[in-house]
């Protein structure tokens, strides 16, 4: 299986519209950060998670040509804002790109993008087939398996997804302890990590270092990290063994 980091950043992206902070003048492309995003492949399935506004350019950074399917963590802009541009993938595969999303977040997604899903079609518009997805039952893309469960992100619930040894969560600030169940031992889990104060719907850096230990995961990356989290190089040697701020690019083989 192979994991790339399409974007890591918050809602606002790193460098942030107007700020001149270090961090985002900083000339390092580990502080260059696109909104959160992962792209998951396994032989010939080809795996999007979340479709926010940048998502034009990281398929076009991964050199995707085709996609079996996009995960929807859930409906906030920075996650799903970008769908019109799967277009090309129905250009190529002759077909509607499968999105699957709980019943809340398909609601939100026919409202939003609605010209996608009139009965009298947009020339031209995506073509989309919502497939709703239920936490804690299992399906399959292609022959990779898809274990969606329940984070918390404030006080609403949105997706975390197990694919085998590999765990993806973002925009969450507590789990249940179903989830805990799922995603303990993870051979690699993926976090996020605000920044360093306390949020009210997200992990901050202590919180996300204290979740890995007690998932018993075996190497941590954050993901979704602010420009007032610091510098990636400033960070990354002050962390634990095992554990490493995601960035835009970063490829693991799982």
């Amino acid at each position: 299986m192979k994991i790339i980091f399409t974007g890591t950043g918050t809602s606002q992206g790193v460098p942030v519209i107007g700020c001149e902070c270090a961090i985002c003048l900083s000339g390092d492309q580990h502080d260059k950060r696109l909104r959160s995003g992962l792209y998951l492949s396994e032989g010939d399935t080809h795996i999007a998670i979340d479709v926010g506004p940048d998502f034009r350019q990281q398929m076009l950074s991964v050199e995707a040509r085709t996609l079996d399917g996009i995960l929807l963590t859930h409906e906030h802009n920075d996650h799903i804002a970008g769908l019109d541009d799967i277009r090309p993938f129905n250009y190529i595969q002759k077909q509607p790109v499968r999105v699957y999303a709980t019943e809340r977040t398909a609601a939100d997604v026919r409202h939003r993008f609605s010209y996608i899903f009139a009965e009298q079609a947009y020339p031209g518009a995506p073509r989309v087939e919502l497939i709703p997805v239920k936490p804690y039952i299992p399906f399959y893309l292609g022959k990779v398996e898809v274990m969606p469960f329940t984070v918390y992100h404030g006080k609403l619930s949105v997706l975390g997804f197990r694919f085998g040894r590999f765990t993806y969560i973002t925009d969450a600030n507590d789990l249940p302890p179903r989830s805990v169940d799922i995603v303990r031992g993870s051979e690699v889990l993926v976090l996020n990590a605000l920044h360093h104060r306390k949020h009210h719907s997200h992990f901050n850096l202590e919180q996300a270092i204290e979740w890995g230990k007690r998932l018993n995961a075996g190497l941590v990356y954050f993901t979704h990290v602010s420009h007032q989290m610091g510098k990636h190089g400033d960070i990354q040697p002050t962390l634990p063994d095992g554990y490493s701020l995601a960035y835009d690019g970063l490829t693991l083989n799982i």
